[in-house]
Order: C-alpha cells, then structure tokens, then sequence
C-alpha cells in the first residue's frame, strides 16, 4: 500500500532528524524494555544484540539490488526501435492528390491503389503489435514503482527498528557506566569479587558499544539507500509519464487517422473513378454534354473529400516520433542512475559485511 506525500515526507523527516528521534526512543517503553532484557554477563547475548534487524538489512539491500537488475530497459530499446521503423513507412505525400493521378489510375488499373492500401494496412497491424508490448512495458514500470514504494516503506521500518536497539544499547551502557565508579572503589579497596566484577562490567561495556556502533553501520545503509530508491522511482515515474503520453495515447488516435484517411481515399477514388468513366462515355456519346459532365465530377470530388486532415495525422506521427527520441534519453539517465545507485548501494553493503566480520 502506497503511503500519501505527506506521510512520505514525514519518513524522510523523521530519518534525517537521528537525534532527536534517539532522545525521544530513550523514553520509549518498548525500549527500556529492549534495555532491560540485556545480560552484561551474557557476552553471547551482547554480541547478538540488535542481530534480527541488522540481517534483515543486509537481506534488504539484495532486494533493492535484484529490483534494479530486473528492469527491462533493453527490452523497450528494442520496441522503440521496432515502432521507429514502422513509423518511418509513413508518408504524407501518399494522401495528397497527385496531378494527373487520375488519369494513370484509369490506364493502369486498380494495382497501385491496392499496394497502398496493402502498405497501410501492414502498418497498422505491425503497429498495433508493439502497442501491445510497449502497454505490458507500461504496466511493469508501473509494478516496479510500485515495489520500489514498498521497498522504501520496509527500508524505513527497518531504520526505525535500528534505531531501537541502538538507543536500548545507549541506555544500557549508560545505565553500567553509572554503576563502575561504586565498584571501583570497592576494587581499589581490595575487594577481589568487585575487583572480578569491575572487569566483567568493563568488558560488557565495550562490547556492548561495539555492538552499538556495528547498528549504527547497518542504519546508515538503510539511510544512504533510501535516497537510492527514491532516485530509482522518480526515474521510473518520468518514463511512465513519457510512454503513456507520447505512445499509449497518441499511438491509437494516429492508428485511427490513417484508417479514415485511408477509407476516405478509397471513397474518394471510386467516386473519382465513376465520374471519369461518366465523362468518357458522354464524350463518346455526346460532345455537347462537357458541362454536365464537369459538374457531376465536381460534386463527386466535394462528397469525396476526407473527414481527417493529413496534417492530423502528420502531428499525431511527429508526436510518436519526438516520444521516442525523449524515451531513449530518459531511459539512458535511468540507466546511468541504476547503475550508480546500484554500485553505491553494494559499496554500503560491502562497508557492512566487512564491519560485521571485523567485529567478530
């Protein structure tokens, strides 16, 4: 479930405010309760402290990393250079009325109208076949978004619950702190128990502020990656927003123009055909008859004229077109994110596994 702008910008608040988030966990019962399980005599114990989240970290940044991996961006390469050569097949010149076209329609036939029906009629079937593709490309940026949402949500979740442990450990190695001065002086008095007792204390702080800083390392990589997401899903959005404007939209309204310029053209040569033919067979039958027959050619070429403009379809094409050219550069920026996001992202946990294997 997508969070509102305002609750996202709460998180973001919240994950760069650290101090005053600490101050506040410190009072937080959930966390002195956290404090008050730890066992100082329990080295095992301190040394797993925090262990759960500190995992689910690392687990968390292959996620992250396998979402960046799975995006399909060659593949939509691929269709847009697919759709740039259908769309190169199209000429405007081939719905303009030639002079003396008629004419050559008449001696030759109904050849050539054929072939540029034909030719349209591929066109638009190879057309309507990456439309399909580049609507499912569409909806998988729109699922990867979306999983990038939710990554970012449990990236957060997991950065508070850091912070939880970090500041139970802050707790507690300020609650032995304040216990060492009083066995101290029990050991500088000759107390060997205290004595015994003051190293157990002093080595259950230093672990236990090791463990602490080893949760502030895996807590500034769920920090660093939030941003990486973010990054990550603003990219996505931007192609989104291209695709569906430049391609989802137009791409049928242009499809739709060619159909009725194509249907208006056939119209318009039958009509065109049977006046001519009327012409000549009045010419043959009647020479005085040029005036009617001019007329009747005339009214047919009025009742023949195309609904959609050529210039529609033009715009329509140059849209598809200048699409493609704002697609390719914003899926070359997202790649160059991707692929720095993800080279950061394997840094941060590269800095953690080789934190966590120094520790033990």
């Amino acid at each position: 479930m997508t969070h509102m702008p305002d609750q996202i910008e709460q998180q973001e608040l919240v994950m760069k405010d650290e101090n005053q988030l600490k101050v506040q966990l410190k009072k937080d019962p959930e966390v002195l309760q956290l404090a008050a399980k730890i066992d100082p005599k329990n080295q095992i114990a301190l040394l797993e402290f925090g262990r759960e989240p500190a995992n689910e970290i690392s687990a968390f940044t292959g996620k992250v990393l396998n979402s960046v991996q799975a995006n399909s961006m060659e593949e939509s390469s691929e269709l847009l250079k697919q759709l740039g050569k259908i769309m190169d097949k199209f000429d405007k010149k081939d719905f303009v009325e030639k002079k003396g076209f008629m004419s050559k329609i008449f001696n030759k036939g109904n050849k050539v109208i054929e072939q540029l029906f034909n030719k349209y009629q591929t066109m638009g079937t190879e057309i309507d076949k990456v439309y399909v593709e580049i609507t499912k490309y569409e909806g998988e940026m729109k699922k990867s978004t979306t999983t990038l949402e939710e990554l970012y949500n449990q990236n957060f979740n997991y950065f508070i619950e850091l912070e939880k442990y970090i500041a139970a450990g802050d707790v507690k190695v300020e609650e032995l702190k304040a216990q060492e001065p009083a066995v101290r002086a029990k050991a500088e008095s000759g107390d060997q128990m205290a004595l015994m007792e003051l190293n157990s204390l002093q080595n259950a702080i230093e672990l236990l502020e090791q463990r602490v800083y080893d949760l502030e390392m895996a807590k500034q990589v769920s920090y660093q990656s939030a941003p990486q997401i973010r990054m990550l899903q603003r990219g996505n959005t931007k192609l989104i927003g291209k695709i569906n404007s430049a391609f989802v939209t137009t791409i049928p309204i242009f499809k739709t123009g060619l159909i009725n310029a194509i249907a208006a053209k056939r119209q318009n040569l039958v009509a065109e055909s049977m006046s001519e033919l009327d012409r000549r067979t009045n010419e043959m039958l009647l020479n005085n008859a040029n005036d009617i027959s001019r007329q009747s050619v005339d009214i047919a070429r009025m009742s023949g004229q195309p609904s959609i403009k050529i210039e529609t379809i033009e715009q329509t094409w140059e849209t598809i077109m200048q699409g493609m050219n704002d697609t390719r550069e914003i899926e070359q920026e997202n790649r160059k994110m991707r692929e720095e996001g993800r080279l950061r992202i394997e840094e941060l946990q590269k800095k953690y596994e080789d934190t966590q294997r120094k520790a033990n």
